[in-house]
């Protein structure tokens, strides 16, 4: 099947390539890169001089200009901190031309560039419900812990709602964790944040970019209902040794990289490694630095190693092999104790073949997950789930316009073991696998004027995804489509649609308001043969599949070079949920046949909605930076008898972001944050009341039994918690002792008025548990 599918790309490749062997044109195409690192440099603009012509660079750093008319041409490449860079280069008829440009640091910045990248990429790309991150805007956040993460700038990203601090987890525009796909480097991952809910397993060291999906993505991804996360790391330094060592009062880290076979001469071939390792000892130094939030210390520990190596072409084309092994562990109260790992490798590569403009990149990888929560009174719960996944792309640029198309396939096994409180085991093994097909053309239509800093008034970008999910025998047909108009040079509409499915089930039940097991299982077959609609109609459920489809529009303004405001407005249309039936008193045998599905199947199918608004301010100028987000959402859910909010749904959030740097090369640099969240959903308790547990034995004396304490809930989650808000700051010092050797210091403070936010309320305990108070940090890092 793959190498059908390879011949199949190539030779639709090569049908593309006919298109443009009969005009008097050519094609340069290149990538390009940190002189001094190696390191591609991504998103920048790559113009012909003196024409509004040219590309933005992906995330390899690649560049394609088609449809170039033949004769000389200068490249003309500008980004901020980077020295301006020139090149002349000449196109024959009918010829590709490659080209590695390096850039060289430098005071330079692209004050008087006229069209920046970003705004490039803004007026020919759709971007509807995505945020591209780098290391450097992370790093904007104040560094809880002393280190910045990549967790803690996710909790500012429009329409992503975050619910706690200590296991704590990401809800994005209406959809639970189980909906969220997290790919590094193309490998899809299971957990991607620690039970503190501070800290990914993305040291932010190793990340070249994450692009955020809340909704509306193209055809290019699936398998998931809700959103994206796709990271990419870096490769090792091509030119020296060099690293990072530091600790925290959280942790503490080490870094290295550097080349195995040199880059001798830009544009030589090379190879490269990168080592990572970080390492938590919250548990202890909690005992002598936060005493004052428990003296029994913080409960939390966790360990993230990740390697890779890298081999580099002379022409651009380049494979990587790389490994990860990340653990987790907290203890709760000595009540609970919940730990996890999760390891992985795999292999990725960029094929940048001679004489066709089609960039080639494609993943093999391969991942295991286990999870164990261990309570006092109840059988331990676990969870594991082993999975591989391969994909091949292939992406055609004809002028401003590109075709992409390609191949994924994947398969899993699921391994899950629980037990109720009633005592009644829920168990499934189940082996799974998924192929899908996916083509994406974005088409550039309608010349603007000459006078307009944008080519074209419309941009479409039309997709199909097929996706088969052969276990069930079910194949999905999913479209997607996106829009931008614009409409003049610095006001945009854009809208996106699309279909989405998924064959993954969360191994928990969406209603707990603290969720510490959070496993998984592939669709299960023991459902409900119908749906219940609002209206009271029923419809037959044909596959255990769960489905969504999205509604997304939106406006882009820049009112200036410096502010720009993102308005976008979405519908999550939930056509089919799956959850886990904690109302489960009956086995589902011929026994008990005559009893509602409601009573002994092991889940529940739902329907629902998510709608609402994001509204983002964005203001960048020399060295002060800010950020502003408001976002409204509302969810609900539909079980077949009730219509509820589900835990996650806060209506009103908030996040104000704002960074300076100041002083001699930026030695100081102030990071501030603040976030507003209303209210979560709860469900009241309305009383207790004694229940003899009879035990199967109709003689018991009830009169002389003890009973045990059982809680009297009111109507699921008609109350709400008290409003949420916090203040961290964070104060980075850096001493220069050389181009490549720094020393620097962070000191942050968490939580900064000592605002008590609620968690949850322990019901049995009949306790308020908060989450985390004032919490300073401090950490000092080492760069050579």
């Amino acid at each position: 099947m793959m190498r059908a599918f390879v011949k199949l790309g190539l030779c639709a490749a090569l049908l593309f390539s006919s298109t443009l062997l009969l005009a008097q044109t050519g094609t340069i195409r290149g990538f390009v890169y940190d002189k001094a690192t190696g390191e591609p440099i991504i998103f920048t603009n790559v113009v012909l001089k003196g024409t509004t012509t040219g590309a933005a660079t992906d995330v390899n750093g690649y560049f394609s200009i088609t449809k170039v008319p033949v004769g000389q041409h200068t490249l003309l490449v500008s980004f901020l901190g980077y020295s301006n860079l020139e090149k002349a280069v000449t196109v024959a008829r009918d010829q590709i031309v490659t080209e590695k440009l390096y850039m060289v640091k430098g005071a330079i910045e692209m004050e008087t560039f006229e069209v920046t990248g970003e705004k490039q990429e803004a007026q020919n790309q759709v971007r509807m419900g995505v945020t591209k991150l780098t290391p450097k805007q992370i790093e904007r956040m104040p560094a809880i812990g002393g280190e910045a993460d990549l967790a803690q700038y996710l909790q500012v990203v429009p329409g992503v709602i975050f619910t706690g601090d200590q296991g704590g987890q990401l809800y994005v525009r209406g959809g639970s964790p189980i909906m969220n796909k997290v790919m590094m480097d193309g490998m899809v991952l299971y957990n991607p944040f620690h039970s503190i809910g501070l800290f990914s397993v993305f040291d932010n060291d190793i990340i070249r970019n994450a692009d955020i999906y809340t909704a509306g993505f193209n055809a290019e991804y699936g398998g998931r209902i809700s959103s994206v996360m796709d990271i990419t790391t870096r490769d090792g330094n091509k030119s020296r040794l060099s690293g990072r060592v530091g600790a925290s009062t959280f942790a503490a880290k080490a870094l290295l990289e550097g080349p195995i076979k040199r880059q001798k001469e830009p544009g030589d071939g090379s190879s490269t490694f990168l080592l990572n390792l970080r390492h938590s000892y919250l548990d202890q130094s909690s005992k002598t630095f936060y005493t004052f939030v428990d003296t029994a210390g913080l409960p939390f520990r966790f360990t993230d190693a990740y390697g890779k190596v890298s081999f580099n072409g002379a022409n651009g084309s380049k494979f990587n092999l790389f490994g990860f092994n990340f653990t987790d562990g907290v203890n709760y109260r000595g009540v609970s104790d919940l730990k996890w790992n999760n390891w992985g490798a795999g292999t990725n590569f960029v094929l940048v073949p001679a004489g066709s403009a089609v960039l080639i990149d494609g993943v093999f990888s391969f991942s295991k997950y286990d999870l164990e929560l261990s309570e006092a009174a109840l059988e331990p719960r676990t969870s594991s789930i082993a999975s591989f996944n391969a994909g091949l792309n292939f992406k055609y640029f004809m002028g401003s316009n590109e075709a992409r198309y390609g191949v994924e396939v994947l398969g899993f096994r699921t391994d899950f073991q629980f037990f109720n409180a009633l005592g009644r085991p829920y168990q499934q093994q189940q082996n799974t696998s998924e192929i899908a097909g996916y083509f994406n053309y974005r088409l550039n239509v309608g010349k603007a004027p000459a006078s307009a800093g944008y080519t074209h008034r419309l941009v479409l970008d039309p997709g199909i995804r097929i996706h088969y999910y052969a276990s069930l025998s079910v194949a999905n047909i999913e479209p997607r489509i996106g829009l931008k108009w614009n409409i003049t040079d610095d006001l945009r509409f854009k809208l996106a649609g699309g279909r989405y499915s998924q064959n993954l089930v969360a191994a928990n039940n969406d209603r707990d308001v603290v969720n510490l097991f959070y496993g998984f299982l592939s669709a299960p077959d023991n459902l409900p043969r119908t749906i219940t609609e609002r209206d009271g109609s029923t419809r037959k459920v044909k596959d255990p599949l769960q489905r969504a489809n999205h509604y997304v529009a939106g406006i882009e303004y820049d009112l200036s070079r410096e502010l720009t405001a993102n308005f976008e407005v979405y519908l999550k249309d939930f056509r089919q949920v799956t959850n886990l039936n904690r109302n489960k008193y009956f086995n589902d045998t011929e026994e008990f046949a005559d009893k509602p599905d409601a009573l002994k199947k092991d889940y529940i199918i739902e329907t629902g909605q998510a709608y609402g608004a994001d509204l983002q301010l964005k203001y960048e100028k020399n060295h002060l930076y800010l950020w502003g987000v408001y976002s409204y959402t509302y969810v609900d859910r539909f079980d077949g008898i009730q219509v509820y909010n589900p835990v996650w749904d806060r209506r009103h959030n908030v996040n104000l972001v704002a960074s300076y740097a100041f002083g001699k090369f930026e030695a100081w640099k102030v990071n501030v944050r603040w976030n507003f969240g209303s209210g979560f959903p709860f469900t009241r308790t309305q009383g207790f009341y004694g229940s003899v547990p009879f035990n199967g034995d109709i003689n018991t004396n009830y009169a002389t039994s003890n009973a045990d304490l059982t809680t009297v809930f009111g109507p699921l989650n008609d109350g709400r918690l008290p409003t949420y808000h916090r203040l961290d700051i964070g104060v980075t010092k850096t001493w220069r002792f050389d181009e490549y050797k720094s020393l620097e210091l962070d000191l942050s403070v968490t939580n900064t008025y000592n605002r008590e936010n609620i968690f949850y309320f322990d019901r049995i305990r009949y306790e308020r548990v908060n989450q985390l108070p004032l919490l300073p940090s401090a950490g000092l890092s080492y760069r050579f």
